[in-house]
């Protein structure tokens, strides 16, 4: 990982088309600007995290579900065994 310090305004290139600007320096936040070709995905990390959890929990929830709602119908479980 690259590290550097950069002052308000100052810029780092990346390739040669993408620019990262710092613009404001909040507590322990910075607030940075970002130009880019438009198809270059600019994404947050923690966002696509996230995601992905929910993702993983809504399937563990429906297959949860599925399995409740076929109990209380009194429907017998017709996916195969797995062999012991």
């Amino acid at each position: 990982m690259l590290v550097l310090t950069r002052k308000i305004g100052e810029q780092i290139l990346i390739g040669d088309d993408i620019i990262v600007t710092l613009l404001d320096s909040r507590g322990e936040g910075v607030r940075i600007g970002i130009d880019a070709p438009r198809g270059v995905r600019i994404q947050r990390a923690e966002v696509i995290r996230a995601v992905g959890e929910a993702n993983r929990s809504a399937l563990e929830a429906a297959a949860d579900a599925e399995d409740r709602l076929k109990a209380a119908l009194g429907l017998a479980d017709t996916r195969p065994e797995a062999d012991s």
